[in-house]
């Protein structure tokens, strides 16, 4: 298993823009934080479910690109999230991501997405796709 280059998640891009960032990386477990704010909100000013998405796609993203080993890039096939409670401005969300499986083409990782008072605020499971990263 080759291990991700930390500075590919410092990028510009989504995770940047929503203010994701994380503090443990590895290839049987994901852990990515962000703490809730107006961009992160829905009209109604609770936590917008894209966010939450978004966020468990990402740990499992880079769970799966670790584990799939040198060369190798894991994209999303499929996602589905409960959204189990409301989240305000000023929470501190982080998600877990663990691997149901991983085989050669794909993988399927579980994601649970607390607040800091460790309530589950969604629970996600994402397919992705194994492929050839470019210049590989």
């Amino acid at each position: 298993m080759s291990p991700l280059d930390p500075s590919l998640l410092e990028r510009p891009g989504l995770d940047h823009t929503l203010g994701v960032t994380y503090p443990e990386i590895g290839p049987e477990r994901v852990r990515a934080r962000l703490t809730v704010d107006d961009r992160h909100l829905q009209p109604f000013g609770y936590l917008h479910g894209g966010v939450s998405v978004a966020l468990a796609e990402s740990a499992a993203s880079v769970g799966a690109t670790v584990a799939a080993g040198e060369g190798r890039v894991a994209f999303g096939l499929e996602i589905n999230a409960n959204h189990l409670r409301p989240v305000r401005p000023g929470t501190t969300l982080e998600a877990t991501a663990t691997p149901l499986h991983k085989g050669r083409s794909t993988q399927v990782w579980r994601i649970e997405i607390r607040d800091s008072a460790g309530r589950l605020v969604c629970a996600s499971r994402c397919t992705l796709a194994l492929v050839e990263a470019e210049g590989a």
